[in-house]
């Protein structure tokens, strides 16, 4: 990876609820349903964002969002977090590794394996 260049800005378009058990490093939550544009108001609409939610359709309406407000350089992350996490990728809370993630409910949890399933929710 170059060093040179800026890393991504990672928005986390879940709840606070679901941010709160897990997310991916360096991750900010955003409101996908009301999301505060005036936040990314000094973001450059040229610098690199990857959004991502369970599994990819709040992200896509957020990056819908932030593609007609002019950013230029937006990415979904494929499959969520779930599939990150299915991965075994880091995820963390507050700032301490874990495995567990939100499942956002009892039908789209089936895309996580039981394994990181958070009980909490």
């Amino acid at each position: 990876m170059d060093s040179t260049k800026p890393r991504p800005l990672l928005l986390d378009a879940r709840s606070q609820t679901e941010y709160g058990v897990s997310h991916i490093e360096t991750a900010v939550c955003i409101n996908h349903l009301t999301p505060d544009l005036a936040e990314l108001s000094t973001v450059s609409k040229d610098r690199l964002i990857v959004i991502y939610c369970s599994v990819g359709y709040r992200s896509a309406k957020l990056a819908q969002q932030l593609d007609q407000d002019g950013m230029k350089c937006i990415y979904n992350l494929s499959g969520g977090i779930f599939q990150w996490a299915n991965e075994g990728r880091l995820i963390f809370k507050d700032e301490q590794q874990t495995q567990l993630v939100h499942p956002y409910n009892a039908i789209w949890g089936k895309l996580l394996k039981a394994t990181n399933h958070a009980q909490e929710w």
